[in-house]
């Protein structure tokens, strides 16, 4: 049976941060952990939270991703600074582990990595998968994992990210630190189950932009025309601009079907760009066909809030009456201070988490701010941006 346990620190020394969130999670019974996991932002190095944490429990398996901040029991914090951990004690689940994962190979690499952690757990029914967040097809990356565990086992997770520049992003498993790598935990503890939902409060606006020429996650053209040249210029921004100026206003959408738009509380969809390319092409975080319409949103503060209020509840209502042991969290980078300092995080934080809170304290908490998140729509498994996504893991004993 697998037990949570997690801390958030804001400490400039990676070793000492390290140091300080096992402390808090666990006090001097950390070295029982058999898997770590490590959110961490761009300002530490991965090295030493590796090293560190590997120091403290060396008989567990460590896993990290790069974040725009964290969130946890403690609240939020978005600084260069900030590390979250999940320690987990116990035996009910197996790691899968891949390098070199690009849009082009996302869903023959990911399938391998299902491979891999079903030899070791065949049961598993939940995965928490983390893949860099800059140039892959997320909807592969699912199909390579539905392929060996099939589509209801949920997938639950995010793209790991840097401080917003859409540059470089960081996974770590074990030993080793990787910039285009993949891992995804296995778990296959039977009394446990994850409840998963993901809201955006975003708005549509405008003509659509045509896709006009792709090649998988790449679009090359809209309108006939140089893809970020087309982009920008709808943005307003000037062709020379970086992902670090179209992120935080260029949110793309895509129109979903009238049942999916009524599960989702939202009648679109929406797509980061976090890479472009010489030649005028981008990547889109999802494979993209010709003839696809693409939108410019607007975010509406109020739906925000909203949307966040109502998934919660429902969240909450699918609880019933069962134990929350944990719950994990991804959220848009876009979503926080980053996005002109509008939204109040620690209002949307506090709104989240305080429905969960059990014998007056928040659960095993685990939030990053990355650049994508994983979370079921209309009982499918999907990939998402710009949401707030909620991974609750419930115990049953039926």
């Amino acid at each position: 049976m697998l037990k949570f346990f997690s801390a958030s620190a804001r400490v400039i020394n990676s070793r000492h941060a390290i140091a300080e969130c096992f402390q808090s999670a666990m006090g001097d019974r950390a070295a029982e952990a058999d898997l770590v996991i490590i959110h961490a932002s761009m300002g530490h190095s991965f090295e030493v939270l590796v090293d560190e944490a590997r120091r403290l429990a060396p008989s567990a398996r460590i896993v990290g991703a790069s974040c725009c901040g964290v969130v946890g029991r403690e609240g939020v914090s978005e600084s260069m600074k900030d590390v979250a951990v999940m320690l987990v004690v116990g035996k009910d689940f197996a790691i899968g582990q891949i390098d070199g994962i690009y849009g082009s190979n996302s869903e023959e690499k990911c399938r391998g990595m299902a491979l891999e952690v079903k030899r070791e757990k065949p049961n598993v029914n939940m995965v928490y998968l983390m893949a860099s967040g800059i140039d892959i097809a997320n909807d592969g990356c699912i199909r390579g994992i539905e392929s060996v565990f099939g589509p209801e086992v949920t997938i639950f997770g995010a793209t790991s990210s840097d401080n917003m520049r859409g540059i470089v992003s960081r996974q770590s498993c074990d030993h080793s630190v990787y910039e285009h790598s993949a891992w995804m935990i296995g778990f296959a503890d039977p009394t446990l189950s994850v409840l998963t939902s993901a809201s955006h409060g975003f708005v549509a606006v405008g003509e659509p932009l045509v896709v006009t020429k792709s090649a998988g996650n790449r679009i090359i053209e809209f309108n006939d025309r140089p893809a970020w040249i087309e982009y920008t210029g709808r943005l307003g921004l000037p062709e020379d601009a970086t992902c670090g100026d179209s992120i935080p206003i260029g949110a793309l959408s895509e129109a979903l079907s009238a049942a999916d738009a009524a599960s989702y509380g939202s009648p679109h969809i929406l797509r980061v760009v976090t890479s472009k390319h010489a030649d005028g092409g981008m990547d889109y975080p999802v494979t993209v066909e010709v003839g696809a319409e693409l939108f410019l949103t607007v975010r509406d503060e109020k739906r925000i809030f909203e949307d966040l209020d109502r998934m919660v509840a429902d969240l909450v209502s699918q609880c019933g009456d069962k134990e929350v042991v944990a719950v994990f969290h991804a959220d848009c980078l876009a979503r926080g201070r980053h996005l002109f300092n509008r939204i109040l995080k620690e209002e949307l934080v506090s709104r989240m988490q305080g429905p969960f809170m059990q014998g007056g304290e928040v659960p095993s908490w685990l939030g990053m701010y990355g650049f994508g998140e994983f979370a079921r729509l209309n009982g499918r498994n999907a990939f998402h941006n710009y949401t707030t996504a909620i991974y609750v893991m419930v115990r049953s004993w039926a």
